[in-house]
């Protein structure tokens, strides 16, 4: 596939270099170090443990009988935590 890029020049001068040493062209050295930029990148994503979060679906979805989410002091109740009530 043909694209445009700008590269700082001495970059691409020392990567013409390569090339010619390697007797390849400069698109399949710029391929190489790209495939190992993105390599590693893979790796170190691993490293950092990229994760994703675990879901699940309840049995019984939604909000219980009786429990009116506008109704601050209520849910504190529901839930045991009594001091959230009283700090307004």
């Amino acid at each position: 596939m043909r694209t445009t890029v700008t590269i700082d020049e001495h970059l691409l001068a020392e990567a013409k270099i390569l090339a010619a040493r390697g007797h390849r062209t400069i698109g399949s050295v710029l391929e190489d170090a790209l495939r190992l930029l993105l390599a590693e990148h893979s790796r170190r994503a691993e490293v950092a443990g990229d994760f994703s979060l675990p879901t699940f679906e309840p049995d019984d979805p939604g909000v219980r009988p009786g429990i009116d989410l506008l109704d601050r002091e209520a849910l504190a109740e529901a839930l045991g935590d009594n001091t959230t009530a009283s700090r307004s």
